[in-house]
């Protein structure tokens, strides 16, 4: 089935409308969408090494445009992103921009005005798809903010499992002004970010708001001197990256599936999660190196 078709697909549709999909359904869902090709040098993957291997950088470079996503950079991510899944070296990901001045300033709207309403339609739900992908990685995502992060650019930073910005960051979902909403899960992830009325009062108005608005909102982690987002995220990739791997995604599995549910069922999830990783070899290795005051060398094992 071509990508097109399958996005059409009323099952499919069905499928994610339902907040029970599970991690591992949303991912396979989320994989058959991909299109299989070479990313566009405007999305960029960066393995580091050395004592940082395991964080892996997604660099957007796309300046002509804002590293507004057009047609080709969502093909670019797609691809880029199937790769760190099937990556069992990849501990955490950062989503950075090489354009100074900005983040993500949205869709392509030069491109979108070329677009009959069904190729809108797909090219919205392959952007939706895209950034429940990344939030169903296995792994941690941050999300380093210098400059504007706008529409599908704000919501690919909700996507992600932390937000690091600097303090000349500019967040916002004008998509009302355009008669439209957000459509790549703005209305879902910012209101469950900062609850409804706040939410509610950004998309309707379409406002922009400063980093420290967005600090102080709870849209952000952390929100440094402008220029330090990168350095911020790099110094927060490493502290989880020094951690048992295995206990990281059982951690983000418990806190993400068990929000969605009621406490009872959540707390018997946190059991599940932490009885996987009884019988690793990464937890005997932690109490190992802490008895011999030792850094632990975990393997993922």
């Amino acid at each position: 089935m071509s990508f097109v078709k399958y996005l059409r697909h009323g099952s499919l549709l069905q499928l994610a409308g339902k907040r029970s999909l599970s991690r591992s359904c949303m991912l396979q869902t989320c994989r058959t969408l991909i299109i299989e090709t070479a990313p566009p040098e405007s999305v960029k993957l960066n393995r580091l090494s050395g004592s940082d291997s395991g964080i892996v950088e997604v660099n957007l470079d796309r300046p002509v445009a804002k590293n507004s996503i057009n047609k080709e950079m969502l093909k670019g991510l797609q691809t880029t992103f199937e790769t760190i899944h099937q990556d069992s070296s990849a501990r955490v990901v950062m989503i950075t921009s090489l354009v100074p001045g900005v983040f993500c300033a949205g869709a392509d709207l030069k491109e979108r005005r070329t677009m009959s309403p069904s190729e809108v339609h797909t090219y919205v739900n392959s952007l939706r798809y895209m950034f429940s992908f990344i939030e169903a990685l296995s792994i941690p995502t941050i999300a380093a903010i210098e400059g504007v992060a706008l529409g599908g650019g704000l919501e690919m930073a909700l996507s992600c499992d932390l937000r690091i910005c600097g303090e000349n960051a500019v967040f916002g979902l004008p998509e009302t002004g355009l008669a439209v909403i957000p459509g790549a899960g703005g209305t879902q992830r910012l209101s469950r970010l900062v609850g409804r009325s706040v939410s509610k009062e950004l998309i309707f108005t379409g406002r922009k708001i400063d980093a420290r608005e967005a600090a102080k909102k709870g849209l952000v982690n952390f929100c440094v001197a402008a220029g330090e987002a990168h350095k911020k995220a790099m110094e927060v990739a490493q502290q989880i990256n020094d951690k048992g791997p295995m206990a990281i995604k059982m951690a983000k599995k418990a806190i993400d599936e068990g929000i969605e549910t009621n406490m009872a069922s959540g707390l018997e999830l946190e059991e599940m999660c932490y009885q996987k990783l009884l019988n690793t070899e990464d937890r005997l290795e932690g109490l190992a190196a802490f008895a011999e005051k030792r850094k632990p060398r975990y393997t993922g094992k």
